[in-house]
């Protein structure tokens, strides 16, 4: 288990799509392994495997007050969406420096496959729910400023270059 360096902005892998798993082995528990030691050392409620340089859909999220709780998943999709929003702050170690609020879906039902092979749905609330879309959208090549308006979204990448100096 090991810190991986998360890829800077705007590394072209971050606008992709990754791959799907196809099993899940020792190696694929591995890079789980350490997607949460890269995640904990953010520290960070989420990470997706793209942000590391690793093209499979695969991501973690903790969004536990106590930690040590991560969730992995495999191939996640969005089977259900509230209509409820949520705002919440988000940020990604893509792009260190920044961040904007976010609206989306305050709950989520989400089918992926576990740690174990199995094919699993559950529902998510509150910060895990906006972590797990924070990190789907981020497997489909997406980052979390895609989600502002055109303005805000200048004005961010503008100040996270002016930071890189």
């Amino acid at each position: 288990m090991s810190v991986r360096r998360c890829l800077a902005w705007p590394d072209r892998r971050l606008r992709m799509r990754a791959d799907p798993v196809r099993e899940i082995d020792d190696g694929i528990r591995g890079i789980w392994n350490d997607m949460i030691d890269t995640m904990e050392a953010m520290p960070g409620v989420g990470l997706a495997a793209p942000q590391i340089g690793v093209m499979l859909r695969l991501a973690v999220v903790d969004a536990s007050a106590e930690r040590g709780r991560a969730l992995r998943l495999a191939n996640p999709e969005i089977l259900h969406a509230s209509i409820e929003l949520r705002d919440h702050e988000e940020a990604s170690p893509n792009l260190p420096g920044v961040s904007a609020a976010v609206s989306r879906p305050r709950a989520v039902t989400v089918r992926f496959v576990d740690r174990d092979g199995a094919t699993v749905e559950r529902d998510f609330v509150g910060l895990e729910a906006t972590s797990i879309q924070h990190q789907i959208d981020h497997l489909n090549g997406r980052m979390y400023f895609d989600r502002l308006g055109r303005a805000k979204r200048d004005m961010l990448l503008r100040r996270a270059r002016k930071l890189r100096g």
